[in-house]
């Protein structure tokens, strides 16, 4: 899903974690009953409890066929499922274009109050983006953005670049009073926008620590197998070297097969995007993994709060306007064995 975007998006047709979590900046809109099931996001409250209008969301994604895109579908539902004043239409997500412009047209037909839609393809699905809102039909794009802002009410997503930062600053603090360090990066897929977005934020925050180079960087493919076969050959190649940054929690599970394979534990590792499993080899403390930067998927979970505002008129708690802005940028916070307990019940599996 490489787009062209002010705001970035997470990945292409296949793939798709905050420091914003689904309840902590939204909405000062309105609810009912306050229900046993678990947050969708963390044990924060939805938002408040009063009641409110009936809204109805339609909800259209991709296919679900990677952890960070099950993770998307999960908090929309269980955030939804918090509101008795809402119903979430929710399509079965469709990594075929036309399929899920067909999906989105069926839920403008059903006239729904609000859609939430994560397109496969920003650009391609920007004609129905501007289809729903002509129809009156307010659209809350979730990550990977459309073409043109006039096909949505309000983008929330997260911030490419911003991983990159946040995972450079990390390893310049531990690697700050370290001679000649030498640092390497296993990327993901070289093809997309957001890969050379957040290896140009990697890059830039190495800049303000001169005694850190980046002496290799090899691109992956966000999966395990990719993971796995592009970090040995790293290992290979790199005798010695004092930090890894790797784009991706998911080919990250790879990556760490094949740096126990070598008997590598020389070095520490950051990963992306907050997977379960990253935040439990963090806890562990362990191996070399010790901080992963968030790319959450909480982001649909607080997708759901918003369309909810959006259908009842309201708008975000904590802020002065009486609207909701136009686009929110999550933060991509640092999770390491000191904070790891407050994102556990954010990770994806």
């Amino acid at each position: 899903m490489p787009e062209p975007t002010p705001v970035t998006s997470r990945r292409g047709l296949l793939f798709g974690t905050a420091a914003v979590s689904a309840g902590a900046l939204l909405v000062g809109c309105t609810s009912n009953d306050t229900k046993s099931e678990k947050p969708a996001a963390n044990d924060q409250p939805a938002a408040d409890d009063k009641p409110g209008k009936h809204v109805t969301i339609g909800f259209a994604g991709p296919q679900a066929d990677h952890g960070w895109l099950n993770a998307i579908n999960d908090n929309a539902k269980s955030r939804a499922k918090k509101y008795g004043d809402v119903t979430l239409e929710i399509t079965e997500g469709s990594n075929d274009t036309a399929a899920q412009i067909g999906q989105i047209e069926t839920l403008i037909n059903k006239k729904v109050d609000v859609l939430v839609v994560l397109p496969a393809d920003g650009k391609a699905l920007t004609q129905v983006g501007l289809k729903a809102m002509r129809a009156g039909i307010p659209v809350v794009n979730l990550d990977r953005i459309f073409n043109s802002p006039q096909a949505y009410r309000c983008w929330i997503g997260g911030d490419n670049y911003g991983m990159g930062l946040s995972a450079g600053r990390y390893i310049g603090e531990k690697l700050k009073g370290k001679p000649n360090a030498r640092v390497i990066e296993l990327a993901g897929l070289d093809n997309l926008e957001l890969t050379k977005q957040r290896t140009q934020g990697f890059d830039a925050a190495l800049k303000n620590y001169p005694n850190i180079r980046k002496v290799a960087r090899q691109a992956a493919e966000f999966t395990v197998e990719s993971g796995q076969s592009k970090m040995a050959q790293l290992l290979q190649a790199q005798s010695r070297f004092d930090a890894l940054w790797n784009h991706d929690d998911d080919q990250g599970v790879g990556a760490l097969r094949a740096i126990k394979q070598a008997g590598r534990d020389d070095f520490l590792m950051v990963g992306g995007a907050g997977a379960l499993s990253a935040f439990q080899a963090i806890k562990a403390d362990d191996g070399v993994l010790k901080a992963t930067v968030l790319y959450p998927p909480t982001m649909a979970a607080s997708a759901i709060d918003l369309a909810r505002a959006l259908g009842q008129g309201k708008g975000v708690g904590g802020l002065a306007e009486f609207e909701i802005p136009a686009s929110l940028t999550l933060y991509s916070a640092v999770v390491d064995k000191d904070n790891v307990g407050q994102y556990m019940s954010t990770g994806f599996r």
